[in-house]
């Protein structure tokens, strides 16, 4: 084989030795990983080669698996020092500074390596050149690799290949010449996007933009720049603070396909959520408008000023006023500092009285599609890139408190307590069971209190949440039901009183079957397997679904899928394929 980038034809046509040498050192010290996945030829896609390698890893057994990882250098580890590095490696190290240690550091990382051997049995994993590819600092490594040393070993070992997987992306990559340019882009409009943050957070490093601050605002005239340099041909700020963006078709009066998701975070959150899901459509606006493209349809993209309902009670306020939903009441909510809705709106320079207008007639539109960061662990326990999803969950929401007797813990008999928390605790473990004994059914416990409690009196009050989600209501609410039930024989039994007050309860929103169809085919065509999925957290999608047809189409999450949080995490070549599967589902609505 040349040393010139390699080509997926080339490599189809070649030899199995001719395959396994143009691929040496995709796999540390590995090349049975090579080898195996020569017999899943041809390849159509470069993803489709990367996953025949991870199913290669994943149906080996655990002793080939361990080899893989014990066959992977330690970071700035002997093998750095006495040069025996492989190029590869040698390249990552180099490039995230690790060759270039001050003593303090390299002693810190060597106690580390020690410390992560003595537990998991295997040195510490982690693809040094990022989520962006350009290399992670010495203190992004140094926290990480703190960080995962408190993982479950189980996890830990899943985790490490995951990221021996990243680092084979990464260097088939550039045997392949094949950088996700558009994958780069997003992450760096990311980037850029995360450094406006409201006070109080952005002193500490810490994400946090909620409606209409500084921080928010700032975001809303960054996005429409963006969008304005994508080649939209219209952007305008709406009554709400939703950032709006158009690209008209090849006939101005043609139907749209209307996309978008959030761009507001929760406190000290994530730089993805939400945002993901505007970034991609720009970039496909991007590559249409460099290509003097028009497709038979429109495109009109939204960055929703507020979602995730922080400053104010209100949520959904942006995608809810394209529903006609948005509440002339919430002009009265104030937010912790007392600030008026209505007030903050007018110094944001919005129109209050054209928000009736905002509402948008159906007819017009194909359809709405979400591209969104998964906030689960699926994905990446799955090591699989995209995730098509078949309806969000619908939820219900408690706040609920159980009434006892506060006693002296010393001198009440076990047997002549009214015990609040003991009571609380066995109905949570009653949903756990409750909601394990059905599919894409979850029940969670997540505020859990014994107001005034003190160590030695028996809790006479417990307040604590219920939140319980599934895909169709009908199973969500025949859990409510179980145990609603439960507690009423619970607090019967024990001689106990109980309230609860239901907060929420939004309807499941299942994806439309034809548009669900599209973001499978568009998968497909990546090379990559259909997985199938709920959302389990709530979307402007589901807003949306009130009035058209809407499907989502999930994107892997680094850390665990963690969200919601500063680990919030994606790589560049997965955020490429959300963009290749949006050309693909362009692609074919105007060829329908």
């Amino acid at each position: 084989m040349s040393a010139a980038p390699l080509s997926l034809d080339a490599l189809n046509r070649a030899s199995a030795a001719e395959f396994a040498q143009a691929l040496a050192g995709t796999y540390e010290h590995s090349p049975w990983i090579v080898e195996s996945a020569t017999a899943k030829r041809p390849f159509a896609t470069l993803a489709a080669l990367k996953r025949a390698m991870v199913e290669v890893v994943r149906d080996a057994t655990r002793e080939q698996q361990l080899a893989l990882i014990r066959a992977h250098p330690e970071l700035a580890g002997k093998a750095m020092v006495a040069k025996t590095l492989t190029a590869e490696s040698t390249h990552e190290q180099g490039k995230a500074g690790l060759t270039e240690c001050t003593p303090e550091e390299f002693a810190r990382i060597q106690q580390l390596n020690a410390d992560y051997n003595a537990k998991f049995g295997f040195p510490f994993i982690l693809a040094v050149r990022g989520p962006r590819g350009t290399g992670l600092d010495k203190r992004q490594i140094l926290a990480t690799f703190a960080q995962r040393l408190a993982n479950h070993p189980d996890f830990e070992f899943a985790e490490a290949l995951r990221n021996i997987h990243r680092i084979a992306e990464m260097r088939l990559n550039d045997k392949f010449d094949a950088q996700p340019e558009l994958g780069n882009l997003i992450l760096d409009w990311a980037e850029a996007l995360a450094t406006h943050s409201d006070p109080g957070f952005k002193e500490h490093g810490q994400l946090t933009v909620t409606y209409l601050t500084a921080a928010h605002r700032a975001c809303s005239a960054q996005l429409t720049a963006w969008m304005r340099d994508c080649g939209f041909d219209e952007v305008n700020t709406d009554a709400v603070g939703n950032v709006v963006g158009l690209y008209h078709g090849q006939d101005r009066g043609a139907k749209r396909l209307l996309t978008g998701s959030h761009y507001d975070t929760v406190r000290n959150g994530g730089k993805y959520d939400g945002r993901l899901g505007i970034f991609v459509p720009m970039a496909c606006v991007r590559e249409l408008k460099r290509a003097n493209r028009r497709l038979p349809f429109g495109i009109e993209v939204i960055g929703f000023a507020e979602e995730e309902g922080q400053r104010y009670k209100a949520v959904f306020l942006g995608s809810g006023a394209l529903t006609g939903d948005f509440d002339p009441a919430w002009l009265a909510q104030t937010d912790a500092d007392g600030v008026v809705m209505r007030e903050a709106m007018t110094q944001a320079g919005l129109k209050i009285d054209d928000i009736p207008k905002l509402k948008r007639d159906p007819s017009r539109y194909l359809g709405f599609v979400e591209v969104h960061i998964e906030q689960g662990p699926v994905l990446n326990r799955l090591d699989v890139p995209l995730g098509i999803v078949t309806s969000i969950n619908g939820s219900v929401r408690y706040l609920c408190e159980i009434h006892g007797m506060a006693s002296h813990a010393g001198t009440t008999p076990m047997d002549m307590r009214r015990d609040a928390a003991a009571a609380t605790a066995e109905l949570v473990l009653y949903l756990e069971q409750r909601a394990s004994s059905a599919p894409n059914l979850v029940g969670t416990v997540g505020m859990l209190q014994v107001p005034n409690g003190s160590i030695n009196v028996i809790p006479g009050r417990c307040a604590f949440s219920l939140d319980i989600r599934a895909t169709t209501d009908a199973v969500r609410d025949a859990c409510e039901r179980d145990v609603l039930a439960k507690l009423r024989e619970i607090c019967e039994r024990r001689g106990l009183g109980h309230t609860a007050e239901q907060t929420i309860r939004a309807p499941a929103a299942p994806s439309a079957p034809a548009w669900q169809a599209r973001w499978e085919a568009a998968v497909s065509s990546l090379g990559l397997p259909i997985v199938q999925m709920p959302s389990g957290a709530g979307h402007d999608a589901m807003k949306l679904h009130e009035v058209m047809p809407q499907a989502m189409l999930f994107q892997r999450g680094l850390n665990a899928g963690i969200s919601h949080n500063p680990l919030e995490a994606i790589t560049n070549n997965d955020t490429e394929l959300s963009v290749r599967a949006f050309q693909h589902l362009l692609t074919q609505l105007s060829t329908a």
